[in-house]
């Protein structure tokens, strides 16, 4: 018999392959142990056992982190849909005899996704299916993508203009840039309001870390103008309440005004691009049927576009590095909005 059929015969694959995807995901022995709730040894020789099986390194050792060797990024990506697939098994068989009504349902999004974006979802959701325990996990961007990579949450809803090579991006919402000012504001009377308008008024704008302030000064140096801002300010609603005192006007994302505001609001679709909100996910990420199922409430076509995006491969994503700046899960800043 060869190896690597005797390898595929071993009776503890499925716990040693759960305990490499489990240290693959958080990067470290003791967190793998922590979520198995088994002892660091026992992990350790899980793993130990499997390298051997299949005759190739799969962590480099550095202190107390480990990180993937290329053969354990192939087997990573190759047995976490499958480990994952198991661990949803019950889940998964009820959901084909038309039961989703337990099991729990982790997303992730930022403060403004969970404001404006997710009420009505997440009470349809709860409505359909009152046994599905539901959390939302108010994250960064940062936070949002770390907890898709160590499979803490089932997905995140938010806004990317970049996606990493690892994360898969799907749009269901867009949005329009709006100017909004207050009632008395001069711009509020003008029949029609130019970028050049908009310049020689003081902005109110989010912390200057975040990437609006990029977006700003893209548009406005492509038109040769300059721009001055008053006031830095976090959150929408905060902007929206200094814009309505008459402090300045700001450019937000439509997403953020819902019709009773004391604002005046001009579309600039003209020099802003609108932006799209949707699903993001880890790829290769098994979808539980609780999750299959909200998002099926935003979007009753998501099955199948998931379905062909699998089968042509990613359109919408492009390759770029993972850092805070070539991501973008707000549609304001990179909070995950």
């Amino acid at each position: 018999m060869s190896r690597s059929v005797q390898a595929g015969s071993t009776p503890n694959r499925l716990r040693q392959l759960r305990a490499f995807c489990h240290a693959a995901q958080t990067g470290s022995i003791s967190k793998a142990a922590e979520r198995l709730s088994v002892s660091q040894p026992s992990v350790s020789l899980l793993i130990k056992a499997l390298e051997q099986d299949l005759n190739v390194l799969l962590f480099e050792r550095r202190g107390p982190r480990i990180e993937l060797t290329a053969a354990g990024q192939v087997l990573l990506d190759t047995a976490l849909p499958l480990v994952e697939g198991m661990d949803h098994l019950s889940e998964v068989f009820a959901a084909r005899l038309g039961q989703v009504g337990h099991g729990s349902l982790d997303v992730a999004a930022g403060e403004s996704t969970i404001l404006y974006l997710l009420p009505d979802y997440v009470r349809r959701f709860s409505e359909q299916f009152p046994q599905v325990r539901l959390k939302l996990h108010n994250v960064t961007g940062r936070d949002g993508l770390k907890m898709l990579r160590a499979g803490e949450v089932d997905f995140a809803i938010g806004s990317m203009i970049d996606v990493p090579h690892d994360i898969t991006y799907q749009p269901i919402f867009t949005f329009d840039p709006m100017l909004i000012a207050a009632p008395d504001h001069p711009l509020a009377k003008k029949k029609k309001v130019t970028l050049k308008d908009v310049a020689a008024c003081g902005l109110i704008l989010p912390p200057r870390h975040l990437s609006t302030w990029r977006i700003m000064d893209i548009v406005f140096h492509q038109h040769g103008l300059n721009y001055r801002v008053v006031l830095e300010a976090g959150g929408w609603e905060v902007i929206k309440k200094f814009v309505e005192m008459g402090l300045g006007v700001s450019i937000v994302t439509s997403i953020c005004l819902e019709g009773d505001e004391n604002l005046a609001t001009i579309p600039l679709n003209e020099y802003f691009p609108q932006r799209s909100y949707g699903v993001v996910m880890r790829k290769g990420k098994f979808l539980s049927p609780q999750a299959c199922s909200f998002l099926e409430l935003m979007d009753p076509e998501f099955s199948r576009c998931a379905r062909e995006r699998q089968a042509r491969g990613p359109v919408v994503e492009r390759q770029a590095e993972a850092e805070v700046g070539s991501f973008d899960f707000t549609g304001h800043d990179r909070s995950l909005s």
